[in-house]
């Protein structure tokens, strides 16, 4: 027999998150994802240039820092972006940027390039 008490458990809504749960779960989701969101919807609408230069060197120096530091102290790769994020064009012009902005010759980034092999992790 099924009481009262719970066929109303049963019908009750789900209860609300609170507003600092709601407000943990948005600072999760954070500044990455809302330049992300940015990003894409200005690709989406093939308007590239929607993106400041100057947001756009805040953000790509930030992401280089905290990639380095995390790389270095790893035992194996870290993968920078995930399987077809982005095409094999979009990734040789950002490489070709970032190698000539840090003064960089490509027989310097051959002695990177051939460091010893790790596995890659995610």
């Amino acid at each position: 027999m099924v009481r009262a008490s719970q066929r109303r458990a049963r019908k009750s809504p789900a209860a609300k998150p609170s507003k600092a749960a709601r407000r943990t779960r948005a600072s999760v989701v954070g500044p990455g994802a809302a330049f992300s969101a940015l990003a894409d919807a200005a690709l989406a609408r093939g308007e590239p240039d929607a993106v400041a230069d100057e947001d756009l060197r805040e953000v790509m120096a930030a992401a280089l820092k905290v990639y380095a530091a995390k790389a270095e102290r790893r035992d194996s790769e870290l993968k920078p972006f995930d399987d077809g994020a982005v095409t094999p064009t979009e990734a040789v012009v950002a490489a070709c940027a970032l190698i000539r902005a840090a003064d960089l010759n490509l027989f310097d980034v051959a002695m990177w390039f051939h460091r010893a092999p790790r596995a890659t992790s995610t």
